[in-house]
Formats: structure tokens, sequence, C-alpha cells
């Protein structure tokens, strides 16, 4: 089991990821949830389903580390996705249009994300 700190920094990479994925979730998923409040909540809720398996599980497999990567992210991009298209409120919207915009928010927010982490933390 992790010792303390290491919760604290998830709880920090936890905030930082909402902090770099909100700009970019907020503004693709207007078209599909009109309500700023619920795509506040959409991007909280697609984090909380993804964040702390990113953090504490797929790390702990006994894989390579570039593997475990890919698995994690992949089911980032994944999972956050389906909460995406699958939680907003937008009715008049065909299901293919709906899909490509949970994908593309996904997408873009995901790899915003990984990028800005990876800058600003691995060395």
């Amino acid at each position: 089991m992790h010792s303390s700190p290491y919760w604290s920094l998830w709880l920090l990479g936890f905030a930082m990821t909402l902090l770099f994925e909100a700009p970019f979730a907020l503004w693709f998923l207007r078209p599909s949830e009109p309500s700023l409040f619920r795509r506040i909540v959409l991007l909280i809720v697609a984090n909380l389903v993804t964040h702390p398996l990113v953090w504490f599980f797929f790390p702990e497999l006994p894989l390579r580390r570039l593997v475990s990567l890919l698995l994690s992210e992949g089911w980032a991009f994944g999972a956050e996705a389906f909460v995406y298209a699958t939680l907003v409120t937008a009715k008049e919207q065909d299901s293919r249009a709906l899909v490509t915009r949970a994908v593309v928010t996904s997408v873009v927010a995901n790899g915003t994300s990984w990028g800005l982490g990876a800058l600003l933390f691995w060395r």
C-alpha cells in the first residue's frame, strides 16, 4: 500500500488534471450539454472514474512501464468518452455526432493533460 504522501500527490495530480482538461472539456461538450454546471460535473465524474485507476491500479500491474502507460491512458480515454457520450442531456443531437464529440473531447482533454503533466513532472 502506498504511503500517505502518495495520496497527497494523487490529489494534487487529480486537481491538476481537472485544471488542464477543463478548458477543452467544457468547450467541446457545450453543444451537447448546455448547462455549464452539468459540464463541470461531467468532467469531475469522468475523471473520478478513471484517475484513481490510472494512479493506483495500472502502475501496480506486473507489466513494463510503457505497456502499463498505454493501458492506463487507453482506459482513461475510453472510459471518459463513454461518460461524456452517455451522460449529456442533449436529446436533439444524433448519436453519431454525440459519440464523435465525446471521443474528440476525451482525446483532446486527455492528450493535453498527459502532455502538460509529462512536461511539468517527468525529468
